[in-house]
Protein backbone atom coordinates (compact mmCIF):
# COMPACT_ATOMS: atom_id res chain seq x y z
CA UNK A 1 0.00 0.00 0.00
CA UNK A 2 1.47 3.10 -1.01
CA UNK A 3 2.52 5.81 2.12
CA UNK A 4 1.71 9.25 1.62
CA UNK A 5 4.55 12.04 2.46
CA UNK A 6 3.52 13.85 5.92
CA UNK A 7 4.74 16.91 4.08
CA UNK A 8 3.64 18.58 0.38
CA UNK A 9 7.35 18.15 -1.57
CA UNK A 10 6.75 21.05 -3.22
CA UNK A 11 5.34 24.67 -2.63
CA UNK A 12 1.60 24.87 -2.75
CA UNK A 13 0.55 26.62 -5.58
CA UNK A 14 -0.05 30.68 -5.19
CA UNK A 15 -4.08 31.25 -5.12
CA UNK A 16 -6.65 33.89 -3.42
CA UNK A 17 -6.90 31.47 -0.45
CA UNK A 18 -3.45 31.42 0.53
CA UNK A 19 -3.06 35.23 0.00
CA UNK A 20 -6.42 35.72 1.91
CA UNK A 21 -4.76 33.61 4.55
CA UNK A 22 -1.51 35.92 5.36
CA UNK A 23 -3.68 39.26 4.98
CA UNK A 24 -6.10 38.28 7.36
CA UNK A 25 -3.22 36.96 9.89
CA UNK A 26 -1.95 40.99 9.13
CA UNK A 27 -5.21 42.95 10.26
CA UNK A 28 -5.45 40.93 13.40
CA UNK A 29 -1.78 41.60 13.99
CA UNK A 30 -2.88 45.02 12.92
CA UNK A 31 -5.98 45.38 15.35
CA UNK A 32 -3.60 44.10 18.34
CA UNK A 33 -0.99 46.48 18.17
CA UNK A 34 -3.52 49.57 17.59
CA UNK A 35 -3.00 51.30 20.92
CA UNK A 36 -3.28 54.74 22.41
CA UNK A 37 -2.16 57.28 25.44
CA UNK A 38 -3.34 58.89 28.25
CA UNK A 39 -1.85 61.40 30.63
CA UNK A 40 -1.96 59.89 33.49
CA UNK A 41 0.03 60.39 36.92
CA UNK A 42 3.47 58.10 37.39
CA UNK A 43 5.76 58.69 39.18
CA UNK A 44 8.59 56.93 38.20
CA UNK A 45 8.01 57.90 34.48
CA UNK A 46 8.28 61.76 35.54
CA UNK A 47 11.05 61.30 37.72
CA UNK A 48 12.71 59.28 34.64
CA UNK A 49 11.50 62.45 32.31
CA UNK A 50 13.05 64.98 34.61
CA UNK A 51 16.34 63.29 34.94
CA UNK A 52 16.55 63.03 31.19
CA UNK A 53 15.80 66.37 30.59
CA UNK A 54 18.52 67.28 33.57
CA UNK A 55 20.65 65.68 31.11
CA UNK A 56 21.87 62.62 33.66
CA UNK A 57 22.32 59.29 32.88
CA UNK A 58 19.79 57.39 34.32
CA UNK A 59 19.55 53.79 34.90
CA UNK A 60 16.50 51.60 35.00
CA UNK A 61 16.89 48.49 37.72
CA UNK A 62 14.18 45.97 37.14
CA UNK A 63 12.93 42.23 36.83
CA UNK A 64 12.67 40.73 32.85
CA UNK A 65 9.70 41.69 31.26
CA UNK A 66 8.65 44.86 33.69
CA UNK A 67 8.44 46.82 30.75
CA UNK A 68 11.61 49.20 31.11
CA UNK A 69 12.19 49.13 27.22
CA UNK A 70 8.76 49.84 26.65
CA UNK A 71 8.87 52.83 28.84
CA UNK A 72 12.07 53.99 26.65
CA UNK A 73 10.42 53.70 23.90
CA UNK A 74 7.64 55.73 25.27
CA UNK A 75 9.93 58.04 26.15
CA UNK A 76 11.79 58.53 22.88
CA UNK A 77 8.60 59.23 21.40
CA UNK A 78 7.50 61.47 23.99
CA UNK A 79 10.62 63.62 23.30
CA UNK A 80 10.77 63.58 20.01
CA UNK A 81 14.29 61.74 19.57
CA UNK A 82 15.57 58.76 18.15
CA UNK A 83 16.26 55.80 20.04
CA UNK A 84 19.42 53.78 19.25
CA UNK A 85 19.58 50.86 21.36
CA UNK A 86 23.10 49.21 21.80
CA UNK A 87 23.08 45.76 23.99
CA UNK A 88 26.36 46.32 25.85
CA UNK A 89 26.51 42.44 27.04
CA UNK A 90 27.36 41.30 22.90
CA UNK A 91 30.05 44.05 22.27
CA UNK A 92 33.82 44.41 23.06
CA UNK A 93 35.71 46.29 25.24
CA UNK A 94 37.29 48.33 22.12
CA UNK A 95 33.27 48.93 20.51
CA UNK A 96 32.83 52.10 23.35
CA UNK A 97 36.75 52.45 24.00
CA UNK A 98 37.33 53.18 19.66
CA UNK A 99 38.97 50.73 17.42
CA UNK A 100 42.07 51.30 16.31
CA UNK A 101 42.77 52.38 12.51
CA UNK A 102 46.06 52.58 11.01
CA UNK A 103 46.92 54.99 8.82
CA UNK A 104 49.40 55.54 6.01
CA UNK A 105 52.12 57.08 8.13
CA UNK A 106 51.23 56.06 12.14
CA UNK A 107 54.85 56.79 13.27
CA UNK A 108 53.51 60.88 12.03
CA UNK A 109 50.12 61.21 12.74
CA UNK A 110 49.25 57.83 15.41
CA UNK A 111 46.60 55.45 15.11
CA UNK A 112 43.12 57.10 15.67
CA UNK A 113 40.76 55.58 17.45
CA UNK A 114 37.46 55.20 15.08
CA UNK A 115 34.10 55.21 16.31
CA UNK A 116 31.40 52.53 16.39
CA UNK A 117 28.54 53.03 13.45
CA UNK A 118 25.83 53.99 15.94
CA UNK A 119 27.55 56.99 17.91
CA UNK A 120 28.41 58.58 13.99
CA UNK A 121 24.98 58.05 13.35
CA UNK A 122 24.02 60.05 16.29
CA UNK A 123 26.14 62.55 15.95
CA UNK A 124 25.02 63.19 11.66
CA UNK A 125 21.83 63.40 14.05
CA UNK A 126 22.76 65.75 16.57
CA UNK A 127 20.51 64.56 18.73
CA UNK A 128 18.86 61.26 19.90
CA UNK A 129 18.31 58.58 23.01
CA UNK A 130 21.48 56.31 23.08
CA UNK A 131 19.93 53.40 25.56
CA UNK A 132 22.35 50.94 26.85
CA UNK A 133 20.28 47.71 27.45
CA UNK A 134 21.44 44.91 29.63
CA UNK A 135 24.61 46.61 31.36
CA UNK A 136 24.70 44.12 34.11
CA UNK A 137 25.58 41.46 31.78
CA UNK A 138 28.37 43.33 30.43
CA UNK A 139 31.34 41.72 32.04
CA UNK A 140 33.64 43.97 33.96
CA UNK A 141 36.27 44.86 30.88
CA UNK A 142 33.07 46.21 28.96
CA UNK A 143 31.96 48.14 32.06
CA UNK A 144 35.21 49.78 32.47
CA UNK A 145 35.12 50.82 27.95
CA UNK A 146 31.69 52.56 28.94
CA UNK A 147 33.43 54.79 31.85
CA UNK A 148 34.13 57.54 29.22
CA UNK A 149 31.21 57.13 27.49
CA UNK A 150 28.52 57.45 30.50
CA UNK A 151 30.79 60.37 32.25
CA UNK A 152 31.86 62.12 29.46
CA UNK A 153 30.47 61.20 26.03
CA UNK A 154 33.58 60.00 24.31
CA UNK A 155 33.68 57.99 22.06
CA UNK A 156 37.15 56.88 20.83
CA UNK A 157 38.14 60.29 18.86
CA UNK A 158 34.53 61.28 18.69
CA UNK A 159 32.01 63.20 21.38
CA UNK A 160 27.96 62.94 21.68
CA UNK A 161 26.68 66.46 20.87
CA UNK A 162 24.80 67.40 23.93
CA UNK A 163 21.57 66.93 22.04
CA UNK A 164 22.09 63.24 23.23
CA UNK A 165 20.65 61.38 26.67
CA UNK A 166 22.07 58.42 27.92
CA UNK A 167 19.55 55.54 29.51
CA UNK A 168 20.63 52.42 30.61
CA UNK A 169 19.27 49.17 31.79
CA UNK A 170 19.76 46.35 34.32
CA UNK A 171 18.56 43.04 35.67
CA UNK A 172 19.48 42.52 39.42
CA UNK A 173 21.98 40.05 39.11
CA UNK A 174 19.75 37.33 41.04
CA UNK A 175 17.78 38.10 37.40
CA UNK A 176 20.31 38.45 35.41
CA UNK A 177 21.31 35.80 32.54
CA UNK A 178 24.94 35.38 33.71
CA UNK A 179 24.71 38.76 35.49
CA UNK A 180 27.74 40.58 37.14
CA UNK A 181 27.45 43.60 39.68
CA UNK A 182 28.23 47.19 38.06
CA UNK A 183 31.73 48.00 39.24
CA UNK A 184 31.34 51.41 41.81
CA UNK A 185 33.14 53.89 38.86
CA UNK A 186 30.21 53.23 36.39
CA UNK A 187 27.68 52.47 39.34
CA UNK A 188 28.29 56.17 40.64
CA UNK A 189 27.76 57.98 36.80
CA UNK A 190 24.04 56.95 37.06
CA UNK A 191 20.95 58.30 38.65
CA UNK A 192 19.59 54.81 39.35
CA UNK A 193 15.72 54.34 39.57
CA UNK A 194 13.86 51.18 40.34
CA UNK A 195 11.24 50.06 37.75
CA UNK A 196 7.98 48.31 39.54
CA UNK A 197 5.43 47.53 37.48
CA UNK A 198 1.62 48.99 38.31
CA UNK A 199 -0.85 46.64 37.89
CA UNK A 200 -3.80 49.41 37.00
CA UNK A 201 -1.25 50.33 34.22
CA UNK A 202 -0.58 46.82 33.27
CA UNK A 203 -4.42 46.20 33.08
CA UNK A 204 -5.10 49.40 31.29
CA UNK A 205 -2.51 49.18 28.74
CA UNK A 206 -3.33 45.55 27.94
CA UNK A 207 -6.60 46.93 27.42
CA UNK A 208 -5.38 49.52 24.86
CA UNK A 209 -4.54 52.41 26.86
CA UNK A 210 -1.25 53.15 28.09
CA UNK A 211 0.10 56.37 29.76
CA UNK A 212 2.04 59.01 28.46
CA UNK A 213 5.10 60.43 29.01
CA UNK A 214 5.58 63.98 29.07
CA UNK A 215 8.15 66.58 29.35
CA UNK A 216 8.61 68.26 32.45
CA UNK A 217 6.79 71.95 32.49
CA UNK A 218 9.63 73.83 34.30
CA UNK A 219 8.40 77.37 35.34
CA UNK A 220 10.41 80.03 34.05
CA UNK A 221 10.12 82.35 36.48
CA UNK A 222 11.30 79.64 39.23
CA UNK A 223 14.27 79.00 38.03
CA UNK A 224 16.82 81.27 40.13
CA UNK A 225 14.24 79.95 43.32
CA UNK A 226 15.12 76.57 42.21
CA UNK A 227 18.70 76.97 42.07
CA UNK A 228 19.08 78.75 45.33
CA UNK A 229 16.94 76.13 47.25
CA UNK A 230 19.11 72.97 45.86
CA UNK A 231 21.85 74.63 46.65
CA UNK A 232 21.28 75.65 50.57
CA UNK A 233 19.98 71.94 50.82
CA UNK A 234 22.77 70.30 49.54
CA UNK A 235 25.44 72.50 50.95
CA UNK A 236 23.64 72.73 54.53
CA UNK A 237 23.57 68.80 55.20
CA UNK A 238 26.69 68.35 53.99
CA UNK A 239 27.79 71.28 56.24
CA UNK A 240 26.75 69.51 58.79
CA UNK A 241 27.21 66.06 58.18
CA UNK A 242 30.76 66.16 56.31
CA UNK A 243 30.72 62.41 56.69
CA UNK A 244 28.38 61.84 54.04
CA UNK A 245 30.58 63.69 51.14
CA UNK A 246 32.01 60.72 50.41
CA UNK A 247 31.19 56.99 51.21
CA UNK A 248 31.74 54.01 49.93
CA UNK A 249 29.46 51.06 50.66
CA UNK A 250 31.24 48.21 52.06
CA UNK A 251 29.25 45.37 50.10
CA UNK A 252 29.60 44.53 46.74
CA UNK A 253 25.81 44.80 45.63
CA UNK A 254 25.64 48.29 47.44
CA UNK A 255 28.59 49.67 45.45
CA UNK A 256 26.64 48.69 42.24
CA UNK A 257 23.96 51.16 43.09
CA UNK A 258 23.26 54.53 44.59
CA UNK A 259 25.80 55.90 47.16
CA UNK A 260 26.69 59.28 48.37
CA UNK A 261 30.54 61.43 46.44
CA UNK A 262 31.04 64.85 45.34
CA UNK A 263 29.87 63.34 41.96
CA UNK A 264 26.45 62.06 42.92
CA UNK A 265 26.08 64.89 45.32
CA UNK A 266 25.76 67.39 42.26
CA UNK A 267 23.88 65.13 40.25
CA UNK A 268 21.74 65.96 42.85
CA UNK A 269 21.71 69.13 43.07
CA UNK A 270 20.85 69.37 39.79
CA UNK A 271 17.84 66.77 40.02
CA UNK A 272 16.73 69.32 43.52
CA UNK A 273 16.37 72.29 40.86
CA UNK A 274 14.79 70.66 38.22
CA UNK A 275 12.23 69.08 40.50
CA UNK A 276 11.71 72.36 42.31
CA UNK A 277 11.57 74.47 39.16
CA UNK A 278 8.75 71.94 37.89
CA UNK A 279 6.45 71.60 40.62
CA UNK A 280 7.11 67.83 41.31
CA UNK A 281 5.61 66.25 44.26
CA UNK A 282 7.53 64.66 47.39
CA UNK A 283 7.37 61.31 45.90
CA UNK A 284 9.17 62.18 42.65
CA UNK A 285 11.62 64.39 44.47
CA UNK A 286 12.37 61.52 46.93
CA UNK A 287 12.72 58.76 43.88
CA UNK A 288 15.59 61.08 42.36
CA UNK A 289 17.13 62.20 45.42
CA UNK A 290 17.71 58.64 46.81
CA UNK A 291 18.45 57.39 43.22
CA UNK A 292 21.51 59.61 43.01
CA UNK A 293 22.95 59.33 46.70
CA UNK A 294 21.29 56.14 48.04
CA UNK A 295 18.21 56.01 50.70
CA UNK A 296 19.82 56.66 54.14
CA UNK A 297 21.70 59.96 52.49
CA UNK A 298 18.73 60.61 50.47
CA UNK A 299 16.19 60.67 53.33
CA UNK A 300 18.82 62.85 55.45
CA UNK A 301 18.40 65.26 52.55
CA UNK A 302 15.08 65.41 51.99
CA UNK A 303 14.47 65.61 55.77
CA UNK A 304 16.22 68.44 55.59
CA UNK A 305 14.40 70.23 53.33
CA UNK A 306 11.04 69.70 54.78
CA UNK A 307 13.03 71.46 57.99
CA UNK A 308 13.74 74.39 55.29
CA UNK A 309 10.36 74.80 54.58
CA UNK A 310 8.76 75.16 57.91
CA UNK A 311 7.60 78.53 59.09
CA UNK A 312 10.15 80.73 61.35
CA UNK A 313 9.25 80.33 65.19
CA UNK A 314 9.77 83.95 65.45
CA UNK A 315 6.58 85.10 62.83
CA UNK A 316 4.21 82.85 64.28
CA UNK A 317 4.65 84.26 68.03
CA UNK A 318 4.44 87.52 66.41
CA UNK A 319 1.00 87.01 64.97
CA UNK A 320 -0.23 83.57 66.39
CA UNK A 321 -4.17 84.21 65.58
CA UNK A 322 -2.80 83.94 62.11
CA UNK A 323 -0.08 81.37 61.65
CA UNK A 324 -0.30 78.50 58.86
CA UNK A 325 0.51 75.04 60.87
CA UNK A 326 1.83 72.44 58.37
CA UNK A 327 -0.58 69.81 57.74
CA UNK A 328 1.75 66.73 57.95
CA UNK A 329 2.20 65.43 61.69
CA UNK A 330 5.46 65.50 62.05
CA UNK A 331 6.43 68.66 60.62
CA UNK A 332 3.86 70.14 62.72
CA UNK A 333 5.53 68.27 65.86
CA UNK A 334 8.67 70.00 64.38
CA UNK A 335 7.09 73.69 64.58
CA UNK A 336 5.29 73.38 67.66
CA UNK A 337 9.09 71.97 69.71
CA UNK A 338 10.42 74.97 67.77
CA UNK A 339 8.40 77.70 69.02
CA UNK A 340 8.80 76.34 72.90
CA UNK A 341 12.30 76.32 72.14
CA UNK A 342 12.60 79.72 71.12
CA UNK A 343 10.40 80.85 74.15
CA UNK A 344 12.88 79.06 76.54
CA UNK A 345 15.77 80.86 74.70
CA UNK A 346 14.08 84.18 75.37
CA UNK A 347 11.39 83.81 78.00
CA UNK A 348 8.70 86.70 78.17
CA UNK A 349 5.52 86.81 79.17
CA UNK A 350 4.10 87.81 75.93
CA UNK A 351 5.58 85.38 73.93
CA UNK A 352 4.48 82.65 76.40
CA UNK A 353 1.10 83.52 76.28
CA UNK A 354 1.65 83.38 71.90
CA UNK A 355 3.01 79.91 72.37
CA UNK A 356 -0.63 78.81 74.43
CA UNK A 357 -1.85 80.24 71.76
CA UNK A 358 -0.17 78.81 68.79
CA UNK A 359 -0.91 75.07 70.62
CA UNK A 360 -4.74 75.85 71.17
CA UNK A 361 -4.95 75.98 67.08
CA UNK A 362 -2.65 73.29 66.69
CA UNK A 363 -5.32 71.36 68.62
CA UNK A 364 -8.09 72.45 66.80
CA UNK A 365 -6.63 71.95 63.46
CA UNK A 366 -4.89 68.71 63.64
CA UNK A 367 -4.09 65.55 66.01
CA UNK A 368 -5.00 66.22 69.70
CA UNK A 369 -2.04 64.63 70.41
CA UNK A 370 1.08 66.53 68.74
CA UNK A 371 0.40 68.91 71.56
CA UNK A 372 0.71 66.80 74.07
CA UNK A 373 4.74 67.37 74.91
CA UNK A 374 4.90 71.29 73.76
CA UNK A 375 2.20 72.05 75.92
CA UNK A 376 4.04 70.23 78.81
CA UNK A 377 7.56 71.65 78.56
CA UNK A 378 5.93 75.20 77.79
CA UNK A 379 4.19 75.32 81.10
CA UNK A 380 7.27 74.07 83.05
CA UNK A 381 9.01 77.51 81.80
CA UNK A 382 5.86 79.21 83.75
CA UNK A 383 7.58 82.10 86.33
CA UNK A 384 5.56 82.87 89.52
CA UNK A 385 4.17 86.03 88.11
CA UNK A 386 2.77 84.82 85.47
CA UNK A 387 -0.97 84.01 85.03
CA UNK A 388 -2.13 81.14 83.11
CA UNK A 389 -4.13 82.32 80.05
CA UNK A 390 -7.52 80.61 79.77
CA UNK A 391 -6.40 78.86 77.07
CA UNK A 392 -4.57 76.52 79.05
CA UNK A 393 -8.15 75.10 79.91
CA UNK A 394 -8.88 73.60 76.24
CA UNK A 395 -5.52 72.01 76.38
CA UNK A 396 -5.97 70.25 79.34
CA UNK A 397 -8.45 67.56 78.59
CA UNK A 398 -6.28 66.76 75.56
CA UNK A 399 -3.08 66.41 77.50
CA UNK A 400 -5.13 64.25 79.82
CA UNK A 401 -6.83 62.22 77.53
CA UNK A 402 -3.74 62.03 76.32
CA UNK A 403 -1.84 60.76 79.04
CA UNK A 404 -4.38 58.23 79.81
CA UNK A 405 -4.54 56.50 76.34
CA UNK A 406 -0.89 56.10 76.86
CA UNK A 407 -1.33 54.62 80.41
CA UNK A 408 -3.88 52.22 79.54
CA UNK A 409 -1.35 51.27 76.56
CA UNK A 410 1.29 50.73 78.62
CA UNK A 411 -0.45 48.40 81.25
CA UNK A 412 -1.87 46.49 77.68
CA UNK A 413 1.55 46.14 76.68
CA UNK A 414 2.86 44.43 80.13
CA UNK A 415 -0.36 42.60 80.35
CA UNK A 416 0.68 40.94 76.89
CA UNK A 417 4.30 40.31 78.09
CA UNK A 418 3.61 38.68 80.97
CA UNK A 419 1.25 36.36 79.20
CA UNK A 420 3.60 35.15 77.13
Amino acid sequence: MPTRAPFPTTDPPAGPAHASRSDIAGDLLALLRETTTEPRPDPQLEALTLAVAADLPVMLWGEPGIGKTAALNQLAEALDLPLTTVIASVHEPSDFSGLPVVGDDPAEQGIPMAPPDWAVRLVRAGRGLLFLDELSTAPPAVQAALLRLVLERRIGALRLPPGVRIVAAANPRSSAADGWELSPPLANRFVHLQWVHDHDVVVRGLGGTWPRATLPRLDPLRLPESVALARRAVCGLLAARPGLVHRLPSGETRRGGAWPSPRSWEMTLHLIAFATAAGSSREVLSLLVRGAVGDGPGLELLASLDRMDLPDPEVLLADPARAVLPERGDLRQAVLDAVVAAVRRQPEKSRWDAAWTLLVRALETGAPDLVVVPATTLASLRREDWDVPASVERLAGAVNLSRRADQVAARTAAAAKAGR
